[in-house]
């Protein structure tokens, strides 16, 4: 069985290209067709995509690419026509929406429609006959099986919080208005050509419903919890013992930072209360450099009376200028590091799709922090593993983080959640599900 994988661009490790990862690892020899492929935009994890075959459409020539992908966007759909993917059984794409018309589609020119075929088929065999199409099919077309896995219908076009606030300028709002418009119609007719929808949360079970008008069936993305990384002395150690908070400690947060993340309100809430936090990432649009330049000039910072001397890279002890510290990309090994020390992840995304990074902290044993709205809801227990806030605002964010302070949390209940959603269990279930419907 041929199987070809499919991906909206590879830039940035984040959720998504953890699915990617998981995808490849269970088919090595597939290639992977994307628009573009930036490896020195990847960071630490650049040798995470070293040796793949990776096929990129003509966007990889174009200068000043890294800038165009936004924009992009409104070539999307006829990018991938360039690719003829004819050859393969299955195409499984991993993408933000059924953003890939046709795609899977051979070149040859055949009359008869992909969708018209089908039904044929479908009433000839309803009848016990041969359908007169077979002969056609086997011998002058020949498509892939599309497999969506679907991450969530693309958020620019739904309403959505995005990274870029595309809609702050009033041409860019008309414009992208209209253009909106008719790429939600692309996306729809889109989404019907698909053959199956894996969607990674119910969540986002609910919008492709809502949205493509079809069924799905729920996936969890993988967490590499089998990892030997976790399981050193700070997870096993908690795993048996309960959770107790140290005034010593800090709060974390980071990931993508990117503005639906809100990464500046749990920094605004925390410099109100005077508590550590770290905060590490990439930042987006620049968004990130955006969250530090606030944190550095919005007033003197409230520097809590016992916050954590840290190591600079010299191994010298330094204090840090606040009780916010900004730690940029870091690798894995150091931000579970963070995770397994931190008396709790805080996690304020808008309308997350899933969210990796609650999940990853609880395998650490730490509990979470969390706004409740989209997938981290179906992660994160209450009062068990963790604790939700009800509105993206300080006032909120201030109220969850005292109640939290007086919780006292099983660190394995936490661990054993996370469990859940190991990259093993993902990589069976998507298995199993291309070896049932292939």
């Amino acid at each position: 069985m041929k199987i070809a994988l499919v991906h909206d661009y590879i830039k940035e490790y984040g959720g998504a290209e953890r699915v990617l990862e998981a995808l490849h690892e269970i088919w090595p020899e597939a290639p992977v067709y994307t628009t573009v492929y930036l490896p020195d935009f990847l960071g630490p994890h650049k040798e995470r995509f070293k040796g793949w075959d990776i096929r990129t459409s003509f966007l990889q020539n174009i200068p000043l690419k890294e800038k165009l992908i936004s924009p992009f966007r409104i070539i999307a759909p006829f990018m991938f026509k360039i690719f003829d993917l004819s050859n393969f059984d299955v195409v499984i794409v991993s993408a933000t929406g059924a953003y890939f018309p046709d795609m899977v589609e051979t070149k040859k020119n055949i009359v008869i429609a992909r969708s018209e075929e089908r039904a044929t088929r479908q009433s000839y065999t309803e009848q016990g006959i041969a359908s007169p199409l077979r002969g056609l099919a086997m011998t002058k077309r020949k498509w892939a099986i599309h497999i969506c896995y679907c991450h969530t219908p693309p958020r620019y076009l739904y309403g959505f919080a995005t990274a870029r606030e595309w809609k702050k300028n009033l041409i860019f709002k008309v414009i992208g208005g209209i253009a909106n418009h008719f790429l939600r119609l692309v996306d729809f007719k889109s989404s019907q050509n698909v053959d199956y929808f894996i969607a990674n949360s119910q969540n986002v079970r609910e919008r492709i419903k809502k949205f493509y008008r079809r069924d799905s069936v729920v996936v969890y993305p993988p967490v590499d919890v089998d990892s030997s990384m976790y399981h050193v002395s700070g997870s096993k150690y908690k795993k048996h013992t309960k959770y107790i908070l140290h005034n010593t400690s800090y709060f974390l947060a980071g990931g993508r930072l990117a503005r639906p993340k809100h990464i500046d309100l749990i920094v605004r809430a925390c410099r109100e209360l005077g508590v550590p936090l770290k905060v590490f990432g990439k930042g987006f649009g620049g968004w990130g450099e955006e969250i530090d330049t606030q944190s550095r000039h919005s007033g003197k910072p409230k520097v809590h009376p016992e916050s954590p001397i840290v190591q600079s890279d010299s191994g010298q002890a330094r204090m840090t200028s606040s009780n916010i510290e900004f730690l940029g990309e870091i690798r894995d090994e150091e931000k579970l590091e963070l995770m397994r020390n931190a008396k709790a992840y805080i996690f304020a995304s808008e309308d997350e799709d899933f969210g990796i990074t609650p999940v990853e902290a609880m395998m650490c044993g730490t509990p979470v922090i969390a706004y409740k709205s989209g997938g981290v809801v179906e992660s994160v227990i209450q009062g068990k593993t963790g604790l939700f806030f009800d509105e993206l605002t300080i006032e909120s964010l201030i109220a969850a983080i005292k109640q939290f302070n007086n919780l006292t949390i099983n660190s394995a209940d936490c661990i054993n959640q996370a469990e859940k959603f190991s990259k093993e269990r993902f990589k069976r279930e998507i298995k199993e599900f291309v070896e049932k419907y292939v």
